[in-house]
């Protein structure tokens, strides 16, 4: 593995992995809990994805700041200076969220979609448990001090950042990563310590408070590859920004992609309960790639993992299996394996068909 560079050694949290082939390029404490402070708010960005493109909610639905919220986060923390009773469109405030990490208008999403905070959290909870972060929970919606019920890992990041990006494509185009935000006649600077500094730079998140010290979620695509860092921890704004910077660019000059089967290739198929067809091809998002390091030609094993069969119905593009991609000398990685076509619920007499016909198979 070639050697990172000196700016990984100031962070006590630090985690690189290309998310294209599911591969961690270098990790310290990678599953430790830590505070992510307004890195929470990529949780509350990624349940309201959920929900816009699960048809449940609607960028142009308006809500409004409750007097009660107003007179309790009114100029608390980064804002993006909501006045009470403002009616804001929820486009807006997920501006304001990714943005400019506005914690009130965390609050008047959270209590205008779900009714309250609680019910918001427990929305982020349910969606975190769903995609397989198994060492976080989320008690705000905007990472504010909670005497330590939020907490998430670093490698739980980086899935979060995942499933963010290939289920929600076009939504983390249009709100992740902008440079600023202009609101009520003010406009405010993003923090991302990468964007118009790193190639290919587009997010995602930076927090802090005093307890969790200074974090980073962020992520790069450059060249086919997309890069995703997690910084926790560090003393200091600058080491924060230093490490993300430097751990992305290394992680682009000293490893390449192998490109081991073009996007669409069929990796297996997957037998089907219950549909209308008895099975369904399995392929990746995009070419199947292996990172390795730069002019090296290591051994490389490729793994099934799947709980088969698949139940109808579902539809193409839905994930139903992994890939596991295993280089000589590096930690494996993952992608997610979809189906590549729909597959819809049998009827009853299809379904007794596909039974006797599985007798004989």
């Amino acid at each position: 593995m070639p050697a990172p560079p000196p700016e990984a050694h100031s962070v006590p949290i630090l985690l690189l992995t290309d998310l294209s082939s599911g591969q961690v390029l270098y990790a310290r404490n990678a599953d430790r809990r830590f505070i992510p402070a307004s890195i929470t708010k990529v949780m509350t960005l990624f349940t309201a994805f959920e929900m816009i493109d699960g048809g449940k909610l609607k960028p142009q639905q308006v809500l409004t700041y409750r007097t009660e919220s107003f007179a309790e986060w009114r100029r608390k923390g980064s804002t993006m200076f909501l006045e009470q009773d403002a009616r804001v469109s929820v486009d807006q405030l997920l501006r304001g969220i990714a943005t400019v990490s506005a914690n009130d208008g965390s609050i008047v999403l959270a209590e205008g979609v779900a009714g309250s905070v609680e019910n918001w959290t427990a929305l982020m909870n349910a969606k975190a448990r769903a995609i397989g972060m198994v060492n976080s929970h989320f008690g705000t919606p905007n990472g504010w001090p909670d005497e330590g019920r939020t907490f998430v890992s670093a490698r739980d990041l980086v899935t979060l950042a995942q499933v963010m990006i290939e289920r929600h494509p076009a939504l983390y185009r249009r709100y992740i990563g902008r440079p600023t935000l202009t609101y009520g006649g003010i406009t405010q600077r993003n923090h991302d310590p990468l964007i118009g500094r790193v190639a290919g730079a587009d997010g995602i998140k930076t927090g802090f408070t005093n307890q969790a010290g200074y974090g980073f979620l962020g992520s790069a695509e450059r060249g086919g590859r997309r890069l995703a860092v997690v910084v926790a921890g560090a003393e200091h704004h600058r080491d924060r920004d230093k490490a993300a910077l430097a751990m992305i660019e290394w992680g682009f000059d000293a490893f390449e992609h192998r490109v081991l089967l073009p996007k669409g290739q069929s990796i297996a198929l997957a037998r089907v309960q219950d549909g209308t067809a008895r099975s369904v091809d399995l392929v990746a998002r995009g070419p199947i790639v292996a990172t390795v390091p730069k002019g090296t030609d290591p051994d490389v094993m490729l793994t099934l993992h799947y709980d088969g069969p698949v139940r109808a119905p579902f539809a193409a593009g839905d994930k139903l299996a992994e890939l596991e991609i295993a280089v000589a000398g590096m930690p494996p990685g993952r992608i997610s394996l979809v189906a590549q076509h729909d597959v819809r619920r049998a009827g009853i007499f299809h379904r007794i068909v596909n039974g006797i016909m599985g007798l004989f198979a």
